[in-house]
């Protein structure tokens, strides 16, 4: 009897790669070359800089098949990229995949991992414009996300001053609690980060901006990520933390720490800044609005090296 669902090997490597081009189309006109060739050519403009950021997401290690679905999958694999490009204050111009799978998986699947990628391409202006396809015993997708911004306008995440204020966009915790909880309860894990291009894009154009890192890993360990190089420490008002609503029962309920999912589990993809006082805007209120996103003020700089007020943890970092 024949399969009813056809692998990739079915199809081979020069047709699953015009499935990627008729789904992706055709990036803007600053794009000379896109899919099709052996690399895409950009030509940018003259007062710009480009900003280049890259990640992998592992199967076993990143996602699970089965916990979340091929789109989920896909979409998490651009948002968190482009959630470096938003710390950075730059504008997507287009995005690169590798992706890496086995022959035997379905073209299903496939179609579902790249629609779901192309989708979020779409919806955040970074057109898919080449990569690579490649045999593997198990799936993972490596993106190179390019971005833009003003000459010199770059957010960084060094120079920090005592005195500094603190702060976070959004929520804290809740997506590390979904998945944890899919993974305990062994539901569906819908949830996909949405990159803060946006805020970030207004952090770059507000007077006073120190320094700026998405919360990838948790807040302490991005922390420490912001610390390195630097003699100084920060105090955080652990209080102040932005917090979902029943977060603390929902975590008590499976059995974990509330304080730890908030802090150290990671997968926010907020962003955690830095301002000066004598030079921006401070009120919560206000930085909410310039920003487009709820801004919640959680410390400041100090000249005494160290985190207090959360607890430590020893975590993985992005290069």
């Amino acid at each position: 009897m024949a399969r009813s669902l056809r692998t990739l090997s079915d199809l081979g490597e020069s047709a699953l790669i015009r499935r990627i081009a008729r789904r992706a189309g055709r990036p803007a006109r600053e794009w000379l070359v896109g899919i099709g060739d052996d690399a895409a050519i950009l030509r940018p403009g003259r007062d710009e800089d480009l900003v280049f950021s890259t990640d992998v997401r592992v199967e076993g290690v990143h996602f699970r098949f089965g916990r979340e679905s091929p789109r989920v999958i896909g979409r998490s694999a651009l948002a968190v990229n482009l959630s470096d490009l938003a710390a950075m204050g730059a504008e997507p111009v287009g995005t690169l995949l590798s992706l890496c799978a086995p022959g035997e998986m379905t073209v299903e699947v496939f179609d579902g991992m790249v629609a779901g990628f192309v989708d979020e391409a779409r919806r955040f202006a970074c057109p898919l414009v080449g990569g690579n396809l490649s045999r593997a015993e198990s799936c993972n997708l490596t993106v190179t996300v390019i971005g833009r911004c003003a000459r010199g306008r770059a957010l960084r995440r060094s120079g920090l001053r005592v005195g500094d204020v603190l702060y976070v966009t959004g929520l804290l915790g809740a997506a590390a609690l979904a998945r944890l909880r899919a993974d305990r309860e062994g539901g569906a894990l819908r949830r996909v980060p949405t990159p803060r291009l946006e805020a970030g894009r207004a952090l770059a154009a507000l007077p006073g901006t120190r320094a700026c890192i998405d919360l990838s890993d948790g807040l302490t360990s991005d922390l420490g990520q912001l610390l390195t190089g630097s003699t100084h420490g920060v105090e955080v008002e652990f209080d102040a933390l932005p917090t979902p609503r029943g977060f603390s029962a929902a975590c008590r309920k499976l059995g974990l720490d509330p304080a730890w999912v908030q802090t150290a589990a990671g997968e926010d993809y907020e962003l955690l800044f830095v301002l000066d006082p004598k030079r921006a805007e401070l009120d919560p209120a206000r930085l909410s609005a310039r920003l487009g996103v709820p801004v919640a003020r959680i410390g400041q700089v100090v000249g005494r090296p160290g985190i207090r007020g959360l607890p430590p943890l020893e975590g993985g970092h992005h290069f």
